[in-house]
């Protein structure tokens, strides 16, 4: 299935859900006479974790402490690096970070200090998750990978049945892989696919980009360390891979637990192209937020425990999610449409294991059994 088959929604007698949220969550922020945008929460964050994946950089460059004593840097570049991706690029190239354009593009381009680029990202992001959350074929978070099996419709192998085990390990080597070769993959198959529907001219100059920018990228993580200032390449490469294995366990975790979890739909369009719901009632079947109270959590995560909101409103900056979620959760209810969450992120993680196992196991029989 490709996004030039038409995938349509279809509207039916909820379809009155979305205008009346829309126009509640409006009401709200004329009422606090504020905007949908970031605010000086969202500077101090761009601050704390541009400094937390810099200044440990600086730190090893300059002092050159023991090999030991290195990796809690590298572990801190990793967990700022989530920071970012999280924070800072999310919000931005969803056009939420600021009610300026150009800030949301050059808060956007914080996605290049990972060494990945930033319009295939928008289009698996922006264009295939949002848009068609959680339908095989078309979602590419759920795509078949051979490896893990995130969806009820793709065909199960052996190894499958103990993804729920190792699962986690090609998590955490998701951004290295990104790094390394996905996003050249992508580049020919967004293009083959019609997702990518630039011209020649821009596609040669985005592929000239993605080059320079991985270029750029290993020159400063391994040529500047190792030639310039003497540093081993074994303990950077070390650092180095302990960096992206914290930084991609932490990222494909948390968006994992948004959707793949027990309780999500995983929605097929009929014969004519047609989806049972419209998009935002597809929106609150296929999505779970999770930790709604944990204010340090939803401060790290960038407000992605709030994923029902972000899918519903992903031009409003996840700061304000938690003001929000209520209003999102009330007008649900009024339309006796569920609204899911768990509790916890130990739960929340607890579901999304027992969804591995279960999409694992070679027929539903056995699944329940």
């Amino acid at each position: 299935m490709s996004p030039n088959e038409k995938v349509r929604f279809s509207p039916d007698s909820k379809s009155n859900f979305f205008p009346t949220l829309k126009k509640n969550v409006d009401a709200y922020f004329k009422e606090q006479q504020i905007s949908r945008h970031g605010d000086w929460r969202m500077v101090l964050k761009t601050v704390a974790f541009t400094a937390g994946y810099i200044v440990p950089f600086i730190i090893l460059l300059t002092f050159q402490p023991s090999f030991l004593l290195s990796l809690p840097l590298w572990l801190t570049m990793g967990l700022a690096f989530s920071g970012i991706g999280m924070n800072i690029m999310h919000d931005a190239n969803h056009g939420a970070y600021s009610n300026n354009p150009s800030v949301n593009r050059w808060m956007g381009y914080t996605l290049y200090l990972a060494g990945v680029g930033v319009q295939n990202w928008k289009f698996q992001h922006n264009v295939l998750h949002h848009t068609y959350t959680n339908i095989t074929g078309l979602d590419e978070d759920i795509r078949d990978r051979g490896v893990v099996k995130l969806s009820p419709h793709l065909e199960v192998s052996t190894p499958h049945r103990f993804q729920w085990i190792y699962a986690f390990f090609f998590y955490s080597i998701l951004t290295l892989y990104w790094v390394l070769l996905k996003d050249f993959f992508q580049y020919n198959g967004f293009i083959k696919s019609g997702v990518n529907r630039q011209s020649k001219a821009e596609n040669q100059k985005m592929l000239a980009g993605l080059i320079l920018i991985k270029v750029c990228y290993c020159a400063v993580l391994f040529v500047l360390p190792t030639l310039v200032f003497g540093i081993p390449f074994l303990e950077i490469l070390v650092g180095f891979l302990l960096m992206h294995l914290t930084a991609g366990l932490i990222l494909t975790t948390v968006f994992q637990l948004a959707h793949s979890v027990e309780g999500t739909a995983y929605p097929l369009p009929d014969g004519t192209g047609k989806l049972r719901n419209d998009w935002a009632i597809h929106q609150l079947e296929t999505t779970v937020n999770f930790s709604a109270g944990n204010k340090l959590l939803t401060w790290y995560l960038g407000g992605l425990n709030y994923q029902i909101e972000h899918h519903l409103f992903p031009k409003i900056c996840h700061v304000h999610y938690p003001a929000i979620a209520g209003i999102v959760r009330q007008t649900a209810e009024q339309f006796g449409l569920r609204y899911m969450e768990n509790r916890t992120l130990g739960v929340a993680l607890r579901s999304h294991i027992r969804s591995l196992r279960q999409l694992g196991l070679p027929s539903l029989d056995e699944a329940i059994g």
